[in-house]
């Protein structure tokens, strides 16, 4: 999706516009943001000016950290990144503890203490209503950058970490992901999305393939540095080898399993986006389906066709078996068996 995030003044109060192309799916998203409104005056959907939102959509901040913080921040950038922390966990991490030292921007780093973290969390995240999982990345960014460039240790029980939600994950029937790949008549786009589905990856996953991940002998695929930077290997079954040796044979990739329209790159992650949203402007599916939701039912459907959930942990390349674990309560196996005392009067 193409869209544009302009900093606007709308009746007298700071607002961030969103322009995209009208899109219903994208319509539905942007309704679930805090704060959002319509407006017919300048033709968009508008947010609270915050930090949270500026992150969301890439607007720069118009406050200089003062030149003491900002070298503190490179600092821990650098760290990260000799640590080998993933690009997005960097950015997330360093933007994060930008906006925590904006907030103490005339104080020395030095004299930061716990109380500080509390302050920030009710003056500047409960204040803007800012999300429970902003918080908890403000929380991490900061206790790591004092541990590891201020050698300061945070009392970790002083340190109010937000509730955590418990959402379940979005799954989507047998029938309904079947539909959603029966819509798609280009074969690179069906292929993309069968094995996003019959693999359980996530779209970063897909995209980053090269040919030498897939061993078709063994029947595997090869995930090189998921999510944690950690290999995995996930089964492949003969429907998907099928489907992609005839994908190869016309398509003759150069590096990457699904390049775009430059050889040797790979595939681009909005186009991707834009296959999916293709294929359920097809079907009957009004649901705000997303390319993640293929995963989540992934795994819901191995776990109701009797496959041990230790084994569903490691093809997802889950660290913890209570992240596979929630996948329980969205099984239909034994749910549907439990029968309504409605019934029986």
């Amino acid at each position: 999706m193409k869209w544009e995030a302009k900093l606007v003044k709308h009746n007298k109060e700071k607002r961030i516009a969103i322009y995209f192309e009208k899109d219903a799916t994208i319509i539905t998203r942007i309704k679930k943001l805090t704060g959002v409104r319509w407006s017919a005056t300048l033709k968009a959907w508008h947010l609270p000016d915050n930090q949270e939102n500026r992150n969301r959509f890439k607007i720069k901040l118009e406050i200089e950290l003062n030149c003491k913080h900002a070298e503190s921040i490179q600092q821990f950038e650098y760290w990260l990144k000799s640590k080998r922390y993933s690009a997005n966990t960097i950015k997330t991490y360093t933007e994060a503890l930008k906006s925590f030292l904006l907030f103490y921007n005339s104080k020395p780093i030095e004299e930061i203490t716990n109380e500080d973290i509390i302050i920030y969390n009710n003056d500047f995240i409960l204040k803007n209503k800012l999300s429970a999982s902003y918080q908890n990345q403000i929380v991490n960014a900061v206790k790591l950058f004092f541990r590891t460039i201020e050698n300061k240790v945070m009392n970790e029980e002083l340190l109010h970490r937000p509730r955590t939600e418990k959402k379940l994950p979005n799954v989507l029937s047998k029938e309904e992901v079947k539909a959603i790949l029966n819509a798609l008549s280009n074969l690179k786009h069906k292929t993309m999305l069968s094995l996003i589905y019959s693999c359980g990856l996530r779209s970063g996953e897909l995209i980053n393939l090269k040919l030498e991940h897939v061993d078709s002998k063994r029947q595997l695929l090869i995930i090189k540095s998921g999510k944690g930077m950690k290999d995995r290997i996930v089964p492949l079954g003969q429907k998907t080898i099928e489907m992609l040796r005839n994908y190869y044979t016309i398509y003759k990739p150069k590096t990457y399993l699904f390049e775009g329209q430059t050889p040797f790159q790979p595939y681009d992650s909005r186009s991707l986006q834009q296959v999916l949203k293709q294929s359920l402007a097809k079907t009957n599916i009004r649901k705000p389906v997303t390319l993640h939701w293929l995963r989540h039912s992934y795994a819901t459907h191995l776990l109701e066709a009797g496959t041990n959930l230790r084994y569903i942990q490691e093809i997802l390349g889950h660290s913890s078996s209570k992240t596979t674990e929630i996948y329980t309560h969205v099984s239909n196996l034994s749910i549907q068996k439990i029968t309504s005392p409605f019934d029986s009067l």
